[in-house]
This record gives C-alpha cells, sequence and structure tokens, in this order.
C-alpha cells in the first residue's frame, strides 16, 4: 500500500513539474518511468487529467514507443544488440536461446523478477558481434554458452 502511495505521489510530482512545458506528454512520460522504473497503468488517468488529454491519446503514446514500459522491469536488464553487424554474426539464434533460456520474449520480465530482456539497435561493438548489455557490462561475442555462463554469473551475485 505504501509503495502505491509513493508511486503515485511521484507521478503526480512530475505532472505538476512537467505540465507546462511546451510538448509535456514525453518528457512527463520519460520522467515517470526515470522515477520509477516504469509508467503504472493506473498513473494514465493522472496524466491525461494533468494535460487534458483523453487515456486514449496518453496510453497511445506509451504502447507506440517501445522504450516505454507499464510493468515493473527486472533487477537486471538485458539488452540485446539487433542491429545489422550482430545480426550476420548469429545474433538471431543467440536471440531465440536468450528468449527460450529466459522464458520470456523483448519487453517482458522473468516470473522470479531477476531479468527483463529488451532489444537495443546498436551498442558501438560491432567489431565484437553479436553484443549485448546487462547493466552498465557490454558483452561482445557471445555465443549461447556465454551467455549461460554470464546468466548463472549474475544470478549467483543477486
Amino acid at each position: 500500500m505504501t509503495e502505491s502511495i509513493s508511486a503515485e505521489a511521484t507521478v503526480q510530482e512530475v505532472i505538476n513539474t512537467l505540465k507546462n512545458k511546451p510538448g509535456a506528454l514525453l518528457p512527463i512520460l520519460h520522467g515517470i518511468q526515470d522515477a520509477l522504473g516504469y509508467i503504472p497503468t493506473d498513473s494514465v488517468p493522472a496524466i491525461a487529467r494533468g494535460l487534458n488529454l483523453s487515456r486514449a491519446e496518453v496510453h497511445g503514446v506509451i504502447s507506440f514507443y517501445h522504450y516505454f514500459r507499464d510493468t515493473p522491469p527486472g533487477k537486471q536488464t538485458i539488452h540485446l544488440c539487433r542491429a545489422e553487424s550482430c545480426q550476420a554474426m548469429g545474433g538471431k539464434l543467440l536471440e531465440q536461446h536468450v528468449k527460450t533460456r529466459l522464458g520470456i520474449d523483448f519487453h517482458e520480465t522473468t516470473a522470479d523478477g531477476k531479468f527483463s530482456l529488451e532489444p537495443v539497435y546498436c551498442l558501438g561493438n560491432c567489431a565484437c558481434s553479436p553484443a549485448m548489455q546487462i547493466g552498465k557490462e557490454i558483452y561482445g561475442r557471445v555465443s549461447t554458452n556465454s551467455f549461460d555462463a554470464i546468466i548463472d554469473e549474475t544470478e549467483q551475485l543477486a
């Protein structure tokens, strides 16, 4: 209950701070996601009221941009590169392995809340494709075996 009140207060604070900016919807959505890690579905009416928009307009923007999440992220977010270089070096096979190993698709979080999986369209590590990022760490030449080893190690540290 306290968490919900805190989230509501945070959402309202972000709305109040940014609602008078030109084109305030995107800055508000970014502000909420930066503060909470996601945009709670139940915050859509408050955002709509604060900007005199319909709920459908707010929801439409949230659902259009893949960056925005409406569920809490996992403790660790895995960004898997989907750019051309990584695709050419086995990225599609790695993607399928990652999804199978974690039991989730892009924009989802594992049932235990440990990992979220997000696509990214270049990590700037093309010479070492395929690449991924977990937290601030970028990994290159990721294979299915090295992915499993990295995830096993990450799980032990958590």
